[in-house]
């Protein structure tokens, strides 16, 4: 059965639709999530909120720490590793990776940047061949098929790629890039637009991206051989 880790990245605690400035990523994340379990209830699901509880910055402790080899690590580095530990085994573990987050100023929030700087790490996510100095990077999460699922929100329009505003879209393709070089290369993007304008046009982006999570879990579902739980009687 599946694993899926759910990730939220934004400030907003609350539910656009739900709450007082609540968050549409988050409310996009808790669709997926939701429509996915309702037609699979046994596959299990790990939550982090990062944008509530956000991962630890990394410092020259954490940096001292990850590029002396396990075996010559004291105890204090490995103290320093436990919450980092922790976030890569998480990722380990899924098979549906599902990231909610808001697009703050051109990129992605400093929350998210501190949970990406965490789980790129050399010896769990990634090898370095010390032998070949023009390509040393060999991502170790390509061991097996790994899905991951980006749902943004932004208050502007025309983030999407050959839009007008693409160019000063650096959330999705800094993403890629950090999933790509551990081995995370099946990925998937969904987003809503015009969250500073509202309306009809708010009201239209989300409609839309709520059709496509419906039409992309069912595609998921199938790339990994759900088998759909039974109805009862």
């Amino acid at each position: 059965m599946p694993h899926i880790l759910h990730i939220d990245a934004s400030a907003r605690p609350g539910l656009a639709g739900t709450d007082n400035h609540g968050s549409h990523s988050r409310n996009l994340t808790q669709q997926f999530v939701r429509q996915w379990r309702s037609r699979s209830s046994k596959d299990s699901v790990t939550y982090r909120d990062i944008g509530q509880n956000p991962p630890s910055f990394i410092n020259h402790d954490w940096i001292a720490s990850a590029f002396t080899p396990e075996e010559r690590r004291e105890p204090w580095m490995q103290e320093t590793l436990v919450e980092s530990d922790q976030l890569v085994d998480e990722l380990i573990a899924a098979d549906v990776l599902v990231i909610g987050t808001p697009l703050y100023n051109f990129g992605m929030p400093a929350h998210l940047k501190a949970w990406v700087d965490q789980i790129v790490r050399a010896g769990r996510t990634v090898d370095i061949d010390e032998s070949n100095p023009v390509d040393p990077y060999i991502p170790k999460l390509s061991d097996r098929p790994r899905h991951a699922v980006i749902l943004t929100a932004r208050g502007g329009v025309g983030f999407n790629p050959g839009g007008e505003m693409a160019h000063m879209n650096h959330l999705e393709p800094n993403l890629a890039t950090a999933l790509e070089f551990i081995g995370i290369t099946r990925l998937h993007y969904i987003a809503i637009e015009g969250q500073e304008v509202g309306g009809e046009l708010l009201a239209a982006s989300v409609a839309e991206a709520l059709h496509k999570i419906e039409a992309l879990v069912d595609e998921l579902q199938v790339a990994l051989g759900v088998v759909p739980t039974p109805e009862p009687v």
